[in-house]
């Protein structure tokens, strides 16, 4: 019954992120066809990631109260549905805003996919189920941002809304079917003063702002303006799939390479600052790019820079911190990184509207450089730590 349930799980989370990430490339285009500024464009980009700093912790905190993971997985997919339905029936800005808004709550309820999905394994197993989860997670965004332009400019502007309105009823009525697992465990709910003291913890808070400089990097360039970007630099929407595929695969094989091996080989702080000056340097350059072949080289450099950093990022929030407060600390972790999901493609939009649309490279290019300095300072002054 287990390898049916985390069978029946994947497939349900793929189908949740696939319909997610289906209208990601051309959203920006979107706006911007519906007559949107850049400004409003960041806005809209920036109420994901808002979504889910106000959201993830209530939700990670209720579901612990209700001591009930399902419903907020059938919540979660119920209201991403909704998010790609309200884009297929509108074509105004306000409710784009109103659309993208409801996808942030939406993936804020990922916290409960991962805490039941870890229910359908044995602790010696975790590790891998969690690869099973996280491939799946990046395999849905590939495939639907791959096929987000063609879908557009073979059906129409709505198409990949329908489309995810779909899917997303599908993995609704799938989503029924699971169950909450046979694990049995004894965590308390997060209470707000404990919450308070972990996230006074030193390296966590550099680790987390670290990751917001790197959130803000991606979600304001692969994920916000990069698509706008190459259509504006000549690129067809058919080639945007290519510009999907050159970022993604170096994004997932980076994911692949972070483990125990490579980061013993090199050192973990050595491998942030590297990825950082590197995407810092790539992305300024991206703002000055001629040729469709160095776009699509400096969108490989990226992802793979960009892809390095995150895994790691989640080992080292909660090194330092004692088992028994890792998952607060987690949960704190996800919703502070949100603020990067939020702030940069807000920033980005207002710097666009006055500078054009290459003032987004450039001010992910210095957030970059910044998370480079900050690395290098604070990987010279680390000292084991713990919280009481």
């Amino acid at each position: 019954m287990e390898k049916w349930d985390q069978s029946l799980f994947l497939i349900i989370a793929f189908i949740f992120w696939f319909a997610h990430f289906l209208y990601i490339p051309m959203l920006s285009p979107y706006i911007e066809q519906l007559g949107g500024t850049f400004t409003f464009t960041g806005i809209v980009l920036a109420s994901y990631g808002l979504m889910q700093l106000l959201f993830r912790v209530p939700i990670g905190i209720g579901s612990d109260l209700l001591k009930n993971r399902k419903i907020f997985v059938v919540l979660g997919i119920a209201i991403s549905t909704s998010s790609c339905l309200a884009f297929a029936l509108t074509a105004s800005l306000e409710w784009i805003l109103i659309s993208r808004a409801l996808a942030g709550i939406a993936a804020a309820t990922w916290v409960a996919f991962t805490i039941l999905f870890s229910n359908y394994v044995a602790d010696d197993k975790l590790h891998s189920a969690m690869g099973n989860l996280s491939f799946a997670l990046v395999f849905a965004q590939m495939l639907g941002m791959a096929f987000s332009a063609w879908l557009v400019e073979t059906l129409g502007w709505s198409a990949p809304y329908w489309i995810g309105t779909i899917l997303g009823s599908i993995g609704l009525l799938l989503s029924f079917l699971i169950s909450e697992g046979n694990k049995v465990t004894d965590n308390k709910p997060i209470k707000l003063h404990e919450l308070g003291k972990v996230v006074k913890e030193p390296m966590l808070l550099k680790v987390s702002l670290l990751s917001i400089f790197a959130h803000s990097i991606i979600f304001t360039t692969m994920f916000g303006f990069t698509t706008a970007y190459a259509l504006s630099k000549g690129l067809r929407p058919a080639e945007i799939s290519l510009v999907v595929f050159a970022f993604m695969i170096p994004h997932a094989i980076a994911t692949l390479m972070s483990g125990k091996p490579f980061v013993l080989e090199i050192g973990k702080w050595r491998i942030v600052q590297l990825a950082f000056l590197t995407t810092g340097i790539f992305t300024m350059i991206m703002a000055q790019i001629e040729t469709k072949i160095m776009f699509f080289f400096l969108q490989m450099i990226n992802g793979f820079a960009l892809g390095l950093l995150f895994p790691l990022f989640l080992g080292m929030a909660v090194e330092e911190i004692p088992h028994a407060k890792r998952a607060t600390a987690m949960g704190a972790y996800q919703a502070i990184y949100a603020i990067g999901m939020f702030v940069g493609p807000f920033l980005a939009g207002l710097l666009n509207t006055s500078f054009g649309l290459e003032a987004s490279f450039y001010f992910s290019g210095c957030i970059g450089i910044v998370g480079f300095i900050c690395s290098l300072l604070w990987s010279r002054k680390v000292k084991p730590k713990t919280v009481d």
